[in-house]
């Protein structure tokens, strides 16, 4: 779970100090609307892989989907600490 660490301590700091041509910087000044489409997207595109069992895009379509998810997260002040509490909470 590093990299999800490494990846939203880099879309928090985009947040913090935004920076030009960044993807990142360019949803959230889109909003939350433009995040949750993109979400969407991302899911569709997973679904439909997974539909026609490409297991390369199965695996590139679920890294967007949590990407996207992790910037609405970012978007949203919502640690990842707090969804790995959830998710332990739910295993016990």
């Amino acid at each position: 779970m590093k990299i999800l660490d490494e990846v939203f301590e880099v879309i928090k700091d985009r947040k913090k100090n935004p920076k030009e041509n960044s993807y990142v910087c360019s949803l959230f000044s889109k909003g939350e609307n433009k995040i949750l489409e993109k979400i969407g997207e991302e899911a569709v595109e997973l679904i439909l892989a997974s539909k026609e069992n490409r297991k390369e895009e199965i695996i590139y379509e679920t890294a967007d989907l949590i990407f996207h998810v992790l910037v609405l997260l970012g978007y949203k002040n919502i640690e990842l600490e707090e969804i790995y509490g959830e998710l332990r909470r739910r295993r016990r």
